[in-house]
This record gives C-alpha cells, structure tokens and sequence, in this order.
C-alpha cells in the first residue's frame, strides 16, 4: 500500500525532534559532568587550596611545593566565584577564610620557608611583594598584625593567632620594650634608643593601642597615688636623744613620675611585671629610707619633744622627714605627695607625767577659753544694750524729726497760701484803685464834655438871645414854636377863642418894642 507524502515529512519531523531531544540531553549531561569535574565554584567567604597531582616530587625537606611544577599543595590559591580546573592535574579543597573578629588582632605566623638562625623568631619579609605568600621568605612570626576582618590565608602555610589590644587605663602608663632589633653596643646604658632592643624611654599614654606581642612587649605603671602604712610591721622607730625608744606611725603617700615611669620599671622591676613595681618601690626605696631618716633625725630630738601633738619639734620632725623622703626620691622618678606622722608611742615613764602635765595645761587653756568665752558674752549682751538704747533713741529722735518736719512743711504751707492770698489782694487792689482812676477819669472827662456841651450849648443860646436883642422870651416863643411847628400839620379851630388857642395866648406879648423901626420912605 503506498505511503502518502505527509505522513513522510510527519515521520522525518519525529526523528528530528527526536535527534534534537537526544542532542539536548547529551548537551545537558556533558554540561553537568563539566561543570561537576571542570568548574570550581568558590563560595563567598571561602578560598579554595589547590594540590597538585602531576609533576615533580618535592624533597624531604619541603612542607608544600615550592612551584606549580611540583606536586603537592601549592602556595597560591582560589578565591571566590568560577574558575576552571582540569582534574587531571589538579585537586583542590575548600575552606573558609580565616576571620579575625572584633575586639582583637591577629598575628600570621609562617609554618614553611627557609630556618632563621639563632635567637631569631621573626620571619624574613620582602615588603616589594604584595601577596603574602610571595612576601614571606622564611619561617617564624611575620611582622605587623592584621585589623578586624576577614583575609585569605593558606592554612598549610600560615597560623593565624588571636590577640587582645592592649588598654591602658586613666593613671597608668605604658612601658615599651622592643622584642627585636640589633643590640646596643654600650650594654651599661638603663635606656634602649629607639629601633634597638630593650626597654625603650617612651612611654605610652592612656588609649587604646595594637601591637604584635612577639615584636613589642608593654608592661602598665601605675602612676596614681599610692600609700605605705608604716605601722604594718610595728617595727618603725627610733632611739631618742635621752635613750628612749621612741615607736611612730604613719603614712607615706607616693607616685611614679610618668615620664620616668620607663627608669622606674628598669631600676626596681626583678620580677618582669609590672604590676608589682609599687612593692617593689616600697620595699627598696620608701621603707629602707623612712628607717634610716628616724634612727638619725629621730636621735636629735628628746622624749618629750614627741608626746604632745601640738608640739613644734613634732611638727619639725614630719616636715624633715617629707623633705628628706624627696630629696632621695625625686631623682629616681618618685614623687612624695605627703607624709603623715598619724601616731608617736613614747615610753610610759615619760609618757604619763607628760601626759598629765598636757592634760593640767589643756584644761588650763579650756577654763580660760571659757572665761574669755563669758566674758564675750557679757561684751556682747552690753554691746546689745546699749544697741538696742541707740536703736530706740534713734527711733524717738527719728519721731521728733518726723513731727517738726512735717510741722514745718505745714508752716511752710501755710505761709504760702497766706503770701498767694496777700499777693491776690494785693493785685486785687491795685486793680481797684486802677478801676476807681479809670472810672475818675471817665467822669471828669464826662463832665467835661457835659460841661464843654453846656458851654456850647450856652454860647449858641446866647447868640440865639442876642438875635432877638436879647430878650429870652422872645427866643423861648421862637425855639418853642420851631419845636411845635414840627409836630403840627393842620390846627382846626371854630372861633379865635377856641380852647386850643387859648394855649398861645400866654406867649403873645407885644412885640412892637422890640421890633427895629421902621426905615423912613423917602419917596
């Protein structure tokens, strides 16, 4: 039966995905079996340590192989992320990195390189390296210390020490002593100089500070105040001037000098620590010259001198012997801050006669202190009296100011108004008698006018009168009938003898002789 053409390409287009499925898992497991045997996958935080499988065989004496042509663990490595390897050649193992963590330093100590010689730790460095493994040359510790953090370090070829920074608290000081460098050719100096070995003059100030312990050792001074009790032992004293054996207490309070704090240790340090360097102080230096200053300083004085405390040759003696203790101390840098002498224990035979003598004259000065004390009081209770009496006289007199003062301020007052009022009156007066000669004035010349009008008036009336040849009552008719003619319009009368002009009867008069004569006519 024939076979149609699309199942053909349907057949072919089968295999070919087929052959492409078969291609693609092959692919798949040739990648894997790379990847599994080829890539070497570095996590983060770790390094891989490559071993060589092929090549040359290292000697004896070699710990790794000292080149890639060798086999064996080599010095070089793989850090993080991918990177190929044939297997064939090469092996490798993964661990983490070393970390160094906080509140410490590490040290690297070198495991392979050359020996170093006698009396020699630290390793051989080449600083133009920049990669450890390259730099170190040779075994022991290397120099310097590494920081907090995390480094790749070879484990086959390094060790890496932890360490703590050194603190150096407030009141200390710290003593540096170079572990390594050349010798100083003068061996009878106390003092190394800086970059030889021994102790050097510098000291270190209180802070924080990181060093390799096996290059530089650091011993704390205590340079705070410190005090001996020099009745621990009961054993200080002296014998006095007149035999007595004479037993004292006291306190001695000393420091370390910082700057010399490196003398010191050199000086009294046996024990190479230097937290015990006060004892040492105090046993070689403080007790030994504190006996010696009482046994002949302490001779010179009698027995008696030391019962009393308030005593002045006991006063002496204390001060003699802070100075003394200086004066030794001083150039050994040891400074005596104070000495106490707190107790001095003479023997009974002189002790209690004195003692009740001390007593008799501390009584003495307590009875007369309380005389001096009453008689103060009674000073006081008479200053207060008579205080107070001044107190009240000042009151009183005070009261009499206050009463005449304010009497004369009501005087004063008084006056005042009194003079207000006068000078009122007065200008009230003056004023009168401004108004009565001005009201005088105005009368006078009133009158004046009035008679000055009269005079006028009296001059045109006897012009008037002489007009009428001096008869009045000529003048009185005329002037009476000018007034009345200018109140009268019409008159209106029946007879002559009317009633009404019986009024003008009395001012007709004859006239005849006192009219002027007729002029002759001549014609």
């Amino acid at each position: 039966m024939p076979v149609s053409r699309s199942s053909k390409a349907s057949g072919n287009a089968q295999r070919a995905l087929g052959s492409i499925v078969a291609i693609a898992v092959f692919a798949m497991i040739a990648t894997s079996l790379f990847y599994a045997n080829f890539i070497v996958n570095v996590p983060r935080g770790h390094i891989a340590i490559l071993i060589k499988r092929t090549g040359k065989d290292i000697a004896n004496t070699d710990e790794i192989a000292p080149s890639d042509q060798h086999k064996g663990v080599q010095k070089k490595y793989l850090t993080e992320g991918w990177q190929m390897m044939i297997p064939y050649y090469w092996d490798w193992e993964i661990i983490p990195q070393q970390e160094v963590p906080q509140g410490k330093i590490g040290v690297i100590i070198s495991k392979t390189g050359q020996d170093l010689g006698y009396g020699e730790y630290l390793a051989k460095v080449d600083p133009s390296k920049p990669q450890l493994e390259e730099k170190v040359l040779s075994k022991g510790v290397v120099p310097g210390y590494l920081l907090p953090g995390r480094y790749p370090i070879n484990p086959y070829l390094f060790e890496l020490e932890l360490h703590d920074p050194l603190i150096i608290e407030a009141g200390y000081r710290g003593v540096i002593t170079n572990l390594n460098g050349p010798l100083l050719e003068d061996t009878n100096t106390l003092l190394s100089e800086t970059g030889y070995r021994g102790v050097q003059k510098e000291v270190l100030e209180p802070q924080t500070y990181y060093f390799n312990p096996y290059e530089v050792r650091v011993d704390l001074i205590n340079c705070q105040d410190d005090t001996v009790d020099l009745s621990v032992n009961k054993d200080m004293g002296f014998p006095s001037k007149d035999g007595f054996w004479i037993r004292l207490d006291g306190i001695v309070r000393f420091k370390v000098v910082p700057e010399k704090a490196s003398e010191v240790y050199v000086m009294f340090n046996e024990t190479d620590n230097g937290d015990m360097i006060d004892a040492e102080i105090i046993n070689k230096i403080i007790m030994p010259l504190s006996r010696s200053f009482c046994r002949v300083e302490g001779s010179k004085f009698l027995g008696k001198d030391f019962i009393s405390s308030e005593n002045s040759d006991r006063t002496v003696f204390q001060e003699r012997f802070y100075q003394a203790l200086e004066e030794k101390c001083k150039p050994l840098g040891i400074e005596i801050t104070s000495v106490s002498i707190t107790n001095l224990y003479p023997p009974e035979k002189i002790a209690t006669p004195v003692r009740e003598r001390e007593l008799a004259r501390r009584n003495q000065v307590q009875y007369l202190s309380e005389i001096s004390q009453q008689e103060s009081e009674r000073k006081k209770r008479i200053q207060d009296e008579m205080g107070n009496q001044e107190d009240s006289l000042g009151k009183t007199y005070q009261d009499i100011v206050k009463i005449v003062t304010e009497a004369k301020q009501k005087q004063d007052v008084a006056i005042t108004k009194a003079q207000e009022k006068f000078s009122v009156a007065q200008y009230k007066l003056n004023a009168a008698k401004d108004e009565a000669e001005a009201i005088t004035s105005r009368a006078r010349a009133e009158a004046d006018v009035v008679q000055f009008q009269n005079e006028a008036e009296a001059a045109g009336w006897k012009n008037s009168v002489a007009a009428f040849s001096g008869n009045g009552d000529e003048f009185a008719r005329f002037v009476l009938y000018q007034k009345m003619a200018s109140s009268y319009r019409k008159i209106m009368a029946n007879t002559a003898d009317s009633p009404i002009m019986k009024i003008f009867e009395s001012f007709e008069a004859d006239t005849s002789k006192n009219q002027p004569p007729t002029p002759a006519n001549n014609n």
